[in-house]
């Protein structure tokens, strides 16, 4: 008797969370996304900062506070991989004192956040690298992903009004250049962020055009993953800005 009691209890019980656990997720589905333009920190899924985006913010918060560094390079996981190529960093920026504030998974906001929070305190660079809004791509609309970019400009000349800041273009993703929603939204964003190159503070450069091949594809020798680079592709990198950041760095 006891048993069917208890049966009958936890029965009811979960009949009665149900509709209640329906609500929450409903409303965890309708919840809007942060906007690009918006500053927000990396979230995880417990609802708390992601305890790696911490790390990594707080380590560059330290490091603009030495007030050593030069030049910024501000952006996501492409970004952050120049700390794995550690020759060509050097022989292409070693003498400029240079800093990697880049951080992999992040979108426009979280860079936001992060130089609203610390990591352009101090520091007195010359020169800003920044590309981000690739991760913004599968969530975001062009307009959006450009505000944001807008956006992290303006933090930047705000905060830093003696840097010179080279804007690039958000790089090309994905294998084939057809049928590829990805890159067509990015070639929009890059439309609009062209336009913000003023020929003295901001100078915007798109070197997307030289990790393709001649069909507009990318090789897994240049992007293994269609997505991030190799030593090859950051040579490229490197090769393609270096006469523009002498330029920037006098």
């Amino acid at each position: 008797m006891r048993k069917l009691f208890l049966v009958a209890l936890f029965t009811f019980t979960v009949a009665l969370q149900s509709p209640l656990m329906a609500q929450k997720q409903a409303a965890v589905a309708k919840a809007p996304a942060q906007a690009p333009d918006v500053a927000a920190p990396k979230m995880g899924a417990d609802g708390k900062v992601n305890p790696g985006f911490q790390t990594s913010h707080e380590k560059f918060v330290k490091t603009a506070q030495e007030g050593t560094a030069q030049l910024v390079f501000l952006g996501d996981s492409i970004t952050a991989g120049w700390n794995s190529k550690k020759d060509v960093w050097d022989k292409a920026f070693g003498q400029y004192k240079p800093a990697n504030f880049g951080i992999g998974g992040d979108r426009t906001q979280h860079v936001l956040w992060r130089i609203t929070n610390g990591e352009l305190e101090v520091i007195k660079p010359k020169a800003v690298v920044i590309m981000i809004g690739t991760n913004n791509a599968g969530g975001d609309s062009a307009e959006g992903i450009a505000a944001g970019i807008t956006k992290i400009v303006e933090t930047v000349r705000s905060k830093q009004p003696q840097a010179k800041i080279l804007l690039l273009a958000v790089f090309p993703r994905g294998e084939k250049a057809e049928n590829n929603a990805a890159r067509d939204k990015l070639k929009q964003v890059n439309m609009t962020i062209a336009k913000l190159d003023d020929g003295k503070h901001i100078h915007y450069l798109d070197i997307g055009d030289k990790f393709l091949q001649p069909d507009g594809s990318l090789s897994k020798e240049i992007m293994p993953d269609f997505l991030h680079l190799s030593v090859g592709g950051y040579q490229i990198w490197a090769d393609a800005i270096s006469p523009k950041l002498a330029e920037l760095m006098k």
